[in-house]
């Protein structure tokens, strides 16, 4: 008689955001499946204290350290807190963990991400800045540890899906392609898009998801940076990762074969579903997510992505293609570009033209190190601060 598998152990970094709520849904489905062993969030002390208390678990990371009396307050004793960037490392490397799931905005992940993979954990990643940034770095360690990098976006986790068990190798993948939703300005005229508001840009046909991510799948950067993704996950290169815009979402992204076929991944747009597979691969199991209803989706559409109107995914490919460091630089003016537009100091199309000068004034380092990648990254923001003043 055959030993039911053991249950998942999980340290999940950044629960507090919606992807970490989503994660905790998940396990709470799955309770002979995943145990949530820690948890980490940047200063949200009062939901990461909820979250502690429902879980059981023994140990928090609290980014945001002028928080730590709050946090404590809200604890029980016997529950450690671990505190500011080391925190982080710390709980990413406990012993008793099994996978750790990466669901940090922005650059906080990379060295937690790094600690893991050298502790020996398997790696589940919904934050795309660490392979954008150090896919090199990232895909190299975790081959020389034996551990498994498990993609939790929903385009790579698809992708991922669609390639598993598949024995033939990259020779007979001949391209990659990943959907987008097209954004809230899919079909916005030309000539309006300079007038894009804040408001307009977070408001996502689709999911529901943070401010940033939100904002960048309006520009189409979010698609342009899970191009880069890809291009570490899978090893393929960028001439054979396309785009496609897909606005019902349902269709999370495709590959084709070298006889034309296709494989693709399809489910409800919900991002328990990439989530659940990441945490209990190899297997499937029965969670509480509902299958799609065939007749009532009506119609599947696909259309080219405006790069003309919107550039992202061209500088994303140039980023890629080139690569060395000058993915991190798109990765961070891009942050830098966001952080503007929602402070009103440039209009939306700005964002892209910051990015494209960015790059345009980068020089690029192709011997990469973690030092040179957070290098590049500083100088892009300070590169793009100066151009953004320079408009005011």
């Amino acid at each position: 008689m055959t030993a039911p598998p053991r249950k998942r152990r999980v340290v999940l970094l950044g629960s507090t955001g919606s992807i970490g709520c989503s994660t905790l849904k998940v396990a709470r489905e799955l309770p002979d499946e995943i145990e949530i062993i820690a948890l980490a969030a940047c200063g949200n002390v009062v939901k990461l204290a909820a979250q502690a208390r429902e879980t059981g678990v023994r140990h928090v990371a609290l980014y945001d350290v002028s928080k730590e009396s709050e946090l404590r307050a809200l604890l029980p004793a016997e529950v450690k807190i671990h505190l500011g960037p080391e925190g982080l490392l710390e709980i990413a490397t406990l012993a008793d963990a099994d996978i750790v799931l990466i669901a940090i905005v922005g650059t906080a992940g990379l060295h937690p991400a790094l600690a893991a993979i050298e502790a020996g954990k398997d790696l589940a990643i919904a934050s795309k800045e660490i392979l954008v940034m150090a896919g090199e770095i990232i895909t190299a360690a975790a081959e020389k540890r034996g551990v498994k990098l498990l993609p939790v976006d929903s385009e790579h986790n698809a992708i991922f899906q669609c390639l598993d068990g598949h024995r033939g190798g990259q020779a007979e993948v001949s391209r990659l392609v990943l959907t987008a939703s097209g954004g809230p300005f899919r079909t916005l005229p030309s000539d309006q898009i300079r007038h894009v508001t804040l408001a307009q840009a977070l408001k996502h046909p689709t999911w529901e998801m943070g401010p940033k991510i939100t904002i960048d799948s309006a520009t189409l950067f979010n698609k342009g940076l899970e191009m880069i993704e890809a291009r570490w996950l899978f090893g393929i290169g960028m001439e054979r990762i396309d785009v496609v815009v897909h606005p019902q979402s349902i269709i999370h992204s495709m590959v084709e074969f070298s006889d034309g076929s296709v494989l693709a991944q399809l489910s409800r747009t919900d991002m328990c579903f990439p989530i659940q597979y990441a945490l209990t691969w190899p297997r499937r199991v029965k969670g509480g997510l509902r299958p799609l209803d065939f007749p009532a989706l009506a119609r599947l559409e696909f259309e080219a992505p405006r790069t003309a109107d919107f550039p992202a995914l061209d500088l994303a490919r140039r980023a890629g293609h080139v690569g060395g460091t000058l993915p991190a630089v798109f990765n961070a003016a891009n942050e830098a570009a966001v952080d503007a537009f929602r402070a009103g100091k440039i209009p939306f199309p700005g964002i892209w033209e910051c990015v494209a000068a960015v790059m345009d004034a980068h020089r690029v380092q192709h011997s990469c190190t973690l030092e040179s990648v957070v290098a590049a990254d500083a100088l892009a923001r300070e590169t793009a601060a100066t151009y953004i003043a320079a408009l005011a």
